[in-house]
């Protein structure tokens, strides 16, 4: 699939997020094709330090985890440990960052598929766990908290009423998230970027993104999440 989509024009989501010039989508494909061809450890043994592995993470997400916007790399420390892992694996194996349209998720892909044993995704993802947690500045405007109340009714079973999240349903937190990365994420399970086969929590997500009606919905929901504690 990614082969047919090289010489392709890519779409771009509908997401504020800037372009990606057409050399770096073909570059970052090409990377993507070459990983893909590397067969995986399931081994439990890490290869390096949790603190090592994050090297290359910091790069984007910055050394505390506090996300960096330019860079589309949302604030990740003090995220759940299986969280974290669960979502490397995902870009490792192609259950997330694969759909053409999703340029950010095909961004951090090759970085998943780098981590080849899960002994160090489960260590940089302890790593990325024990850093500390902040809240972004927020970015995005126009949202109404008080609508956005009521839209979020639909989250409150799996994120709870907090956005504190639930481990039992896979659902993460919600609160100390950059504002842009949760619309973003919001469009991209609407739009089918998101919850790609396979993919059983997104495939539970994708419903609940549907009765939102339109971005304006959207933006609501991100700002009562805001207001969350």
């Amino acid at each position: 699939m990614l082969e047919k989509n090289v010489s392709s024009p890519i779409p771009r989501p509908r997401a504020m997020l800037p372009a990606v010039p057409a050399r770096s989508r073909i570059a970052l494909l090409g990377l993507a094709l070459a990983l893909g061809a590397c067969d995986y450890e399931t081994t439990h043994e890490p290869t390096a330090s949790g603190a090592e592995i994050f090297q290359l993470c910091e790069q984007c997400h910055g050394a505390s985890g506090e996300g960096r916007r330019e860079f589309n790399a949302p604030a990740i420390g003090g995220l759940p440990q299986w969280y974290v892992e669960g979502q490397l694996k995902k870009f490792r194996s192609g259950l997330r960052g694969t759909h053409p349209a999703d340029i950010t998720g095909m961004q951090m892909r090759p970085m998943g598929m780098s981590l080849g044993s899960d002994g160090d995704i489960k260590t940089v993802a302890a790593y990325v766990s024990s850093l500390p947690r902040r809240t972004p500045a927020p970015i995005l405007e126009g949202g109404d908290a008080q609508r956005g109340k009521a839209l979020y009714t639909t989250c409150v079973a799996c994120h709870g009423p907090t956005g504190a999240g639930m481990e039992q349903l896979k659902a993460p937190p919600l609160t100390h998230a950059s504002d842009w990365y949760l619309l973003a994420q919001l469009q991209k399970f609407k739009e089918g970027h998101r919850g790609l086969a396979g993919d059983i929590e997104g495939a539970t997500m994708r419903p609940q993104v549907a009765m939102l009606p339109d971005e304006q919905a959207m933006k609501d929901v991100v700002q009562y999440i805001a207001t969350l504690k």
